[in-house]
């Protein structure tokens, strides 16, 4: 069931979402060659235990960190770890975070310390731009697979896959909600759009095949063939006049 939020938990959220923006911001700055991810993480739950929050991925579901890191060929769920970032390296970063009962979501993807190579910033952009392709579709009245269909397109468009695995979802008390939001699909099929529903968009696009494994930790995902992928999201509400993104500090 797809809940419909009140104007007051749309309140809660756009907190929540606040400090996920804040947080996240606070990583990008930080995310530069010789820190490691462990770092970032440590530094992300003190600044969302210091908004007075809760690290929303922290025990979900038995994950053991605060935000997801995800490197070069790793798309999503992936493990901090000790080892110090590396000039070159793509890195993806998700963070949720709940307040006064709520929750917000959101990720980006960065390359660290050198300026991108052509083939790397165009896989980088390209996600961004079909987040923000898939948000747009998100109106009163459209279906879910209008986003859906607005990311794959661009995506393809740009020579890019993808991934069919995993996506976007519901988000509202808990981190996951319904519905399950796929990266491809028709326009004008699925799920009637309303206001008031709260989504997490989320397009990961591979720059080889959208096949993927799981490491033998459980959580992190990664591309079979070991190429580049890229991610992003935003947690956004659906209103009469459109969509409004939460995640934003």
């Amino acid at each position: 069931m797809v809940i419909i939020k009140t104007e007051e938990e749309i309140s809660l959220m756009r907190e929540s979402g606040r400090i996920v923006g804040l947080v996240l911001s606070a990583l990008n700055e930080k995310a530069k060659p010789g820190i490691t991810t462990l770092e970032l993480n440590d530094l992300a739950e003190a600044l969302i235990i210091n908004a007075k929050a809760i690290p929303a991925f922290k025990g979900y579901n038995g994950f053991p960190y605060v935000i997801c890191s995800s490197k070069n060929h790793e798309i999503v769920h992936g493990f901090p770890s000790n080892e110090p970032l590396k000039a070159g390296d793509v890195i993806s970063l998700d963070i949720g975070v709940k307040k006064n009962g709520y929750c917000g979501d959101a990720a980006f993807t960065k390359i660290i310390g050198v300026k991108c190579k052509s083939n790397v910033k165009k896989l980088i952009n390209s996600t961004k731009e079909c987040l923000q392709k898939g948000i747009q579709k998100a109106i009163p009245g459209n279906r879910l697979g209008d986003i859906s269909h607005a990311i794959e397109k661009h995506a393809l468009s740009n020579g890019f896959n993808v991934v069919r695995s995993y996506g976007g979802h519901g988000i509202g008390r808990t981190i996951h909600e319904e519905p399950h939001i796929q990266n491809y699909g028709r326009r004008g099929e699925g799920l009637l759009l309303k206001p008031g529903m709260t989504f997490a968009i989320e397009p990961m696009l591979c720059s080889g095949t959208n096949e993927t494994e799981l490491l033998p930790d459980g959580w992190t995902v990664i591309t079979k063939d070991k190429k580049l992928s890229a991610h992003f999201e935003h947690t956004i509400v659906i209103m009469e006049h459109g969509p409004e993104i939460l995640t934003i500090g």
